[in-house]
């Protein structure tokens, strides 16, 4: 799969300018369609159109409907297939019934947004299924430390262009299990999401989830219904975001360096001896 594309630009200095090829990160919409309801009554219904970048677009499109609570678990899921190159259909098994109403959506949602195209603000809340223990896992401060050199050694897309977030997920050992980049923030959480549910990984309870960049709301919520209790970032969190991980009993870490970061909920999961 091909995450870049050539494209001369004009490149300026204090000598002057001229024309060089640049990489760009790709940026494709991708059609999310669902087949639902009896053999007799088989119905297709498109839940959303996201900017992404092309790749793990079978994680993508499951871990979105884990994360808007469409599916649970791996067997809800009785086929997913491309019907065009940026048209992917997930058929749910019978006994899953699909609430069009209550996901409804505009349709579209750009590559730094997945909530912005929910119709209302109380179609934006997701109920996980899972409960966080609010005393595990628990982590040294030191633990966290190395991370963000972990995640940017991994980061290869954006190595080529800078134009990628990711998500990425460890152990308690600080091991590097998978990672994720795309142009949507919130995209490379659902392909992170999606890959724990088709390796039957769910719930992470016993993991930690990095992002590359700011923590929103719509990352905690992600990260609650998939169970994963310490969510840590290398920028910022928004103050939806730190609400929403004091409900959840989630630890939230931002501006993660090397040699410190912020606590912002869930401390008691943070050994500072």
């Amino acid at each position: 799969m091909n995450h870049t594309r050539i494209s001369p630009i004009l490149r300026i200095n204090t000598e002057g300018g001229k024309i060089v090829d640049d990489k760009l990160t790709v940026e494709e919409p991708l059609e999310i369609v669902v087949g639902f309801g009896t053999a007799q009554k088989r119905q297709r219904q498109t839940i959303a159109v996201t900017m992404r970048t092309p790749d793990h677009d079978f994680d993508l499109a499951l871990g979105f409907l884990f994360t808007e609570g469409v599916i649970a678990r791996k067997k809800d899921v009785a086929n997913i297939r491309f019907l065009s190159e940026n048209k992917v259909l997930v058929d749910l098994n019978e006994h899953i019934s699909l609430d069009i109403n209550r996901l409804n959506r505009h349709f579209y949602t750009t590559s730094s947004c997945g909530v912005c195209g929910k119709s209302s603000l109380e179609a934006v809340a997701t109920t996980s299924c899972f409960f966080l223990n609010p005393q595990k896992p628990l982590i040294r401060q030191d633990f966290f430390f190395d991370l963000p050199t972990k995640l940017r050694l991994a980061q290869s897309v954006f190595d080529e262009t800078g134009g990628t977030h990711a998500s990425a997920l460890f152990d308690t050992e600080g091991v590097l299990l998978t990672v994720f980049e795309d142009v949507g923030r919130h995209n490379a959480l659902d392909k992170l999401v999606g890959w724990a549910l088709q390796q039957e990984l769910l719930p992470l309870d016993n993991h930690i989830l990095l992002v590359s960049g700011r923590t929103s709301f719509e990352l905690i919520q992600k990260a609650v219904m998939a169970g994963i209790p310490i969510v840590a970032a290398v920028g910022a969190p928004s103050s939806l975001a730190v609400e929403l991980a004091e409900e959840n009993n989630v630890t939230l870490v931002g501006f993660l360096r090397k040699n410190g970061f912020n606590v912002y909920s869930g401390s008691q999961r943070i050994d500072f001896k």
